[in-house]
């Protein structure tokens, strides 16, 4: 096959891979893909066959698109409007996402509570 057709094949998997995830509307930022043709099959010492898929430690599902690199997809949905107060974490294992206080990661954030609330996110008060 001429490398044309190789590409063709690449660029076909590459947008599969990024329309399976981009389905799954939300209210997050949209999930982004990247696509590496230098990048090898395999992730922790495991080597992985064209169109086999693994998990990374960012959360983001690869794809072996082999011999023209791997393709990657974020897995997570990430919130972008929240209390300056707060801040995003993903845990690595369960790839789940958690809105923190930023002074102590310990704590949840809970947007609305009266010591979290953003000067530019205030309630509107009208007639007063």
């Amino acid at each position: 096959m001429g490398s044309n057709g190789a590409n063709l094949i690449a660029f076909a998997a590459l947008t599969a891979v990024m329309m399976m995830w981009a389905a799954g509307g939300s209210q997050a930022a949209p999930m982004e893909c990247h696509f590496d043709s230098r990048a090898q099959c395999g992730f922790e010492g495991r080597n992985y066959s064209m169109g086999e898929t693994w998990m990374d430690n960012a959360c983001m599902q690869c794809t072996c698109l082999h011999p023209m690199g791997v393709g990657c997809c974020e897995t997570v949905h990430r919130p972008v409007d929240f209390p300056a107060g707060c801040e995003v974490r993903v845990e690595v294992v369960t790839c789940k996402v958690s809105l923190v206080q930023a002074a102590d990661p310990r704590l949840p954030c809970i947007p609305g509570e009266n010591h979290l609330l953003d000067p530019s996110h205030g309630a509107l008060k009208l007639g007063e």
